[in-house]
């Protein structure tokens, strides 16, 4: 796990003083590298598959906060309804409902995100703004669901003029739809990964999602 104890230090320093919040995506990795980290003082850990977050919660440290963060099938909520400390990737109301019925069933409030499309020309899942603003004009009725904000993924693209502007407007989203987060919080807004995170820093990302540089390639 040298790659985790090196890098992992002055990331971490580097996010704590632009008050961003790390998610290490551990997706794929073993428990051994999910332990390296937490060693080092890491709890926020994303994975992107049910099976695997099933399967590696029950042998990690109860106090570790899993963030979900891949695209989530409805029928697959109700496995990780009371696992899960964040919910990241709602795309949609469907989607939203069903995190709500099965918050209902285990007696809790789930923290969500709203997921966003902002990569140009790709393939991506995500609200466009119409369709956020619907959703989010409906929130209030889902009583046992949190949406906390947004979140999004930038084009697959080295040209850091597009993926600047990509995060510049998700979060002139997260400004635009602030009254519909909880008041007594900044809205989050997750975005940026390995390859991109210093711009999202740049352009107020308040969460990012790094995996890569933390555990090597996978």
């Amino acid at each position: 796990m040298t790659i985790a104890v090196e890098r992992y230090p002055e990331i971490k320093k580097e996010l704590e003083a632009a008050g961003v919040l790390l998610v290490a995506v551990s997706k794929k990795k073993p428990i051994e590298d999910i332990l390296a980290l937490y060693k080092l003082g890491q709890r926020d850990f994303g994975e992107n598959y049910v099976q695997e977050l099933l399967e590696k919660q029950p042998l990690l440290p109860a106090d570790i906060r899993w963030h979900f963060i891949g695209h989530l099938q409805r029928n697959k909520v109700k496995y990780i309804a009371n696992r899960c400390s964040l919910i990241q990737g709602v795309d949609s109301l469907a989607l939203l409902n069903e995190i709500n019925k099965q918050a209902i069933r285990q007696h809790r409030i789930i923290d969500c995100l709203l997921q966003v499309h902002i990569a140009q020309g790709e393939t991506k899942f995500g609200f466009d703004e119409a369709g956020l603003a619907a959703v989010l004009s409906q929130i209030a009725d889902r009583k046992n669901v949190r949406v906390l904000g947004l979140m999004g993924m930038a084009s697959f693209t080295n040209q850091e003029t597009v993926i600047r502007a990509e995060f510049r407007y998700l979060k002139s989203m997260a400004n635009k739809f602030a009254h519909y987060f909880p008041v007594d919080k900044t809205p989050v807004v997750s975005m940026g990964m390995s390859g991109d995170y210093w711009i999202a820093l740049e352009e107020g990302s308040t969460l990012v999602r790094i995996g890569s540089l933390l555990f090597g390639a996978r």
